[in-house]
């Protein structure tokens, strides 16, 4: 694994200088003024220079910034490439961003996984609050996301991003939608609709929004979304080679017919809509509206088969519903110290249901949460802006019935927060810090045989760092951490048989805190027609949780344990694009992606489940009425593995499309057909709990259309 280390640190250091010398020259009046007038070319990764929506380089998750001042990797998925990438989970739609693998639990619960880590160290959240789901306490679960009503999806990897809490302390991802309406329409009735079809499963989808202006400043928002798909298509076996040598040397027929099993992953098909209204007043700044969704999902998890014929495999199908209220508010503070108060926030009731073969409910997951966000932001004065806050979180949680694993319990944070910048010119720095109070608490259960328990925990995370323009268009960056993180709910007092996973898992009611030190230093380079990011991160951890699996086994199902111990992370990412022609009206771009990490547990070795190193390369052509794109991703195989954890064979997939405008680039209406996974080869996700029993989609035709009047 040197030698993708070396790789891409020397594409990283190399690019920005490649990238210069293919250019050389500012950005030219054009440029400027396709990038909304910042004086940069719009040509971001996964270049999209004509299509972009304005205002791109614009990270709006937490205090508004610019990309390229926010000290650790970012990436902003919308438009065009959004409507390409679309998956029905989150994790699958983000995972070809730098740094973003996905668990891959089948194909219907996949969440992102960020620098190698993923559960509670990612937070997930719809407009700056979190899914309020269940789907960090599992990968089994999905998250009641649905990108499909996305308008824009913002990752941000790194501790800097512990604004949010200290269950970010791996990454943001931010999905941005307009349940709550945010601007008036010109138009009467305003109509914005999705529609697609993918082979691999013979995915249907539909998905439309409706905005009315009301008078007054109000305007009304309805949106609804259909999804369904049947079990999706591999592209060759359904084990892996060594459990296939397995199955053939078995003495049971049934076992020996799992060595033949492919084409088709069983249980894996799935059926969601998702319905919201919303209503919202907007005057100028001022805005203050509300939305009401619900959620529902069944879908099946593919079968981790056993090779022991006395050992049933089972193939669990959940079914999800959720019901959720959400309010946003954004208040002028007029010309005095603060610039905007904002508030934001949500209220959800959850359940999902784990439901047997035979059609008998297993176990019911019942969760209600809320969590509020006040932000103020600070006016700009002389180059010092930024802002404060405070937040606010409360879940009750239980689990019943018959594979209950955890006891009925409930946690509530309490944290303030704030982020301070300052624009000295060719200097510009940032401190931010977070303080947290967590309280957890679970009931007295016979049944899992744990008493009533109660942790307590004030954690304090903390960042600096500053950047300096190097030349013009190109900037070198630092930022050093230290950040804390409570045990969650799940890591203390597991105690039970999770048919989801089909493992039987176990917390530790005296988990101190998580803590770590990171270091992370970052070069960008922006100009006329390119852009390139490199970030190289290194991160300190002290008590550091993770789940493995012991060797024993317990109701028949493999024993994972929540362990401590210290660790260390180490990573790159690469990410650039670049203009390389025009010609007539043609645009043609490349671009491309590379990311690597290394975690490692002290005394235990390799940390479970991290993705291996990944490249991604593309090349694109642009033209008002269409615009073409072939990428090649080459993921390399792992086996620097943890112990009981087998080895993942690497893959190269190719894929491309294209997608038609057929009223210009003045409407966002496309139609875009592509071809994913073109040679049908079989992949598997390192990260993924299931990556032995369920292989990635097999070849996959797509067409999408994307109207809007």
């Amino acid at each position: 694994m040197l030698r993708h280390v070396l790789l891409a640190g020397v594409a990283s250091i190399l690019a920005p200088g490649l990238a210069l010398a293919q250019t050389g020259v500012a950005p030219s009046a054009d440029d400027a003024q396709q990038s909304g007038g910042t004086g940069q070319a719009r040509t971001p990764h996964r270049a999209q220079d004509l299509h972009a929506p304005e205002q791109q380089e614009i990270v709006i998750t937490g205090f508004q910034r610019n990309r390229d001042d926010i000290l650790s990797g970012t990436s902003v998925v919308t438009g065009e490439e959004l409507t390409r990438d679309l998956r029905p989970t989150i994790g699958d739609t983000l995972a070809r961003q730098a740094g973003v693998s996905a668990t891959s639990f089948g194909p219907s619960a996949s969440r992102p996984v960020l620098r190698g880590f993923q559960g509670d160290r990612i937070r997930i959240l719809t407009d700056g609050i979190g899914s309020l789901d269940v789907s960090s306490t599992s990968v089994d679960h999905a998250v009641a996301i649905n990108p499909l009503t996305a308008d824009r999806v913002e990752v941000l990897r790194g501790p800097s991003v512990l604004l949010f809490g200290s269950s970010a302390i791996g990454g943001v991802v931010n999905v941005i939608d307009s349940r709550i309406p945010r601007h008036v329409p010109d138009e009467p009735v305003h109509v914005e609709g999705l529609f697609t079809y993918g082979s691999a499963a013979d995915e249907r989808s539909a998905n439309g929004a409706v905005d009315v202006p009301l008078g007054g400043g109000f305007v009304a928002h309805v949106d609804g979304n259909w999804t369904k798909t049947d079990d999706l298509r591999t592209g060759g076996y359904i084990l892996t080679p060594e459990l296939r040598a397995q199955a053939a040397a078995g003495a049971d027929p049934e076992i020996r017919e799992l060595a033949e099993l492919r084409g088709r992953l069983p249980n894996s098909a799935s059926e969601t809509t998702d319905f919201a209204g919303g209503l919202a007043w907007i005057d100028g700044q001022n805005n203050v509206g509300l939305s009401v969704n619900r959620y529902d999902s069944r879908y099946g998890i593919p079968i981790r088969y056993s090779l022991d014929p006395a050992v049933e495999a089972e193939g669990p199908t959940l079914d999800l519903r959720q019901t959720r209220v959400d309010a946003r508010a954004e208040i002028d503070a007029g010309d005095g110290f603060l610039d905007v108060v904002r508030f934001r926030g949500g209220y959800s009731d959850y359940r999902h249901f784990e439901i047997e073969d035979t059609g008998e409910i297993a176990t019911t997951f019942l969760t209600e949460g809320v969590e509020g966000r006040l932000e103020f932001v600070q006016s700009d004065r002389g180059g010092w802006g930024g802002g404060f806050g405070v937040q606010y979180f409360h879940r009750d949680f239980s689990v019943d019935g018959e594979e209950k694993f955890l006891p009925a319990n409930t946690t509530e944070q309490f944290g303030l927060f704030a982020l301070q910048t300052f624009d000295l010119g060719d200097f510009r720095a940032e401190v931010g810090g977070r303080y947290e109070h967590s309280r957890l608490t679970a009931d007295a259960d016979a049944d899992l045989g744990n008493p009533a328990l109660r942790r307590t925990f004030d954690t304090f995370s903390g960042s600096i760092g500053g950047s300096y323009e190097l030349a013009p268009g190109i900037r070198f960056g630092v930022n050093a951490s230290h950040a804390q993180r409570a045990p969650s709910a799940e890591e203390l007092f597991a105690n039970g048989p999770h048919a989801g996973t089909q493992a039987f898992e176990v917390g530790d009611p005296t988990f101190g805190k998580e803590k770590s030190w990171g270091l992370e230093g970052t070069l960008r380079a922006t100009g006329d027609g390119f852009h390139t990011s490199a970030s190289i991160f290194q991160s300190w951890f002290d008590n550091y949780i993770y789940e493995a699996p012991t060797g024993a086994v317990e109701d028949d199902l493999p024993v994972f344990q929540y362990s401590q111990a210290d660790a260390r992370y180490f990573g790159v990412e690469f990410e650039a694009s670049a203009r390389l022609a025009r010609i007539g009206s043609v645009t043609l771009n490349a671009d491309g992606v590379a990311d690597y990490v290394r975690a490692t547990i002290d005394s235990v070795g390799p940390a479970p489940r991290i993705p291996p190193f990944r490249i991604l390369g593309g090349l694109e052509a642009q033209s008002d009425l269409a615009d073409g794109r072939i990428e090649v991703e080459h993921v390399t195989g792992q086996d620097r593995i943890a112990a009981f954890e087998t080895p993942t064979d690497g893959y190269t997939m190719v894929n491309a499309s294209i997608a038609f405008h057929p009223f210009g680039d003045r409407n966002d209406s496309t139609i875009t057909l592509s071809a994913n996974n073109i040679f049908d080869v079989t992949a598997r996700r390192h990260a993924s709990f299931l990556k032995d029993f369920a292989p990635l989609a097999g070849r996959d035709l797509r067409i999408s259309a994307r109207v809007s009047f």
